[in-house]
């Protein structure tokens, strides 16, 4: 897999992806797992919500995946086996899954879709390692339908200038609003759309989410990346910074991450 990731790894953007879990990331899947389910999780990250998922299929299987050795043995060494017993994490690639067909009741990937240059061929893979009748269920955020408050023309700049980065990757930012039509080209069938928000209002939440999107736009991956391709300069990475810890400040603040989710089946 070649495709290049917008965010990186940079611990300002794993700050977010640690505080992600089953109940905040991964609720719209809960009502389908059973105690025997086997689950794959395509992109697992630091495997914050796998192991959720793994402690609700205490008779099951749970496997992680993702394409960086090193996140991965991160994911080994903050959720051992010891510990988790139905939990097992794995290097791959999710335009080869390193799995037989029909091996899992349930496929779920959480903010893959909208990075990867063909999501229909990822999914047309999700499909094959499914068993007839198995559940897929597939987030993603939609930065198109990003709400915040107050305006603030620095923050609409960073988002053109994310869009433009994405663009370049050959990914789409705004893959939420595109998840029910990529399922439908994959040969998913039964098709459930629905969406939720993360909601950053609080002094706690604003201070945390503009403090980690105010490092993030100057340090991690998706900085290098727009200097690389020139859709801003540093002085521009500084205006973003700037514009973020601006609004973590406002006592009305509010910034809305608007998520498509989508669950299908597997025909027979």
């Amino acid at each position: 897999m070649s495709d290049r990731y917008t965010h990186g790894h940079h611990e300002s953007v794993l700050r977010s992806h640690r505080w992600r879990t089953a109940e905040n990331s991964a609720a719209f899947v809960l009502p389908h797992l059973g105690a025997t389910t086997r689950l794959l999780d395509v992109g697992c990250g630091p495997g914050t919500i796998t192991a959720d998922l793994a402690r609700r299929v205490p008779a099951g299987a749970v496997v992680g995946l993702d394409r960086v050795a090193t996140v991965v043995e991160d994911a080994r060494g903050a959720f051992p086996a010891a510990a988790y017993p139905t939990l097992h994490f794995e290097v791959g690639d999710v335009y080869a899954l390193p799995f037989g067909d029909e091996s899992f009741d349930v496929v779920f990937s959480h903010q893959v879709l909208q990075h990867l240059t063909d999501p229909v061929r990822a999914l047309a893979e999700m499909r094959r390692v499914l068993r007839p009748g198995g559940r897929l269920a597939v987030r993603d955020a939609d930065y198109g339908a990003f709400v915040w408050h107050p305006a603030d023309p620095d923050l609409d700049e960073w988002r053109d200038v994310y869009h433009a980065v994405a663009r370049a990757n050959g990914a789409e930012a705004d893959g939420g609003r595109h998840l029910p039509g990529w399922v439908r080209a994959a040969g998913f069938e039964g098709i459930e759309v629905g969406s939720s928000n993360w909601t950053y209002a609080t002094d706690d939440d604003r201070q945390w989410w503009g403090g980690l999107w105010a490092d993030r736009v100057r340090v991690s991956d998706f900085a290098h990346q727009a200097l690389d391709i020139g859709a801003a300069a540093p002085a521009d990475l500084e205006r973003y910074a700037a514009a973020f810890r601006r609004w973590a400040e406002q006592p009305d603040g509010l910034f809305l991450v608007v998520n498509v989710e989508v669950l299908a089946r597997r025909g027979a």
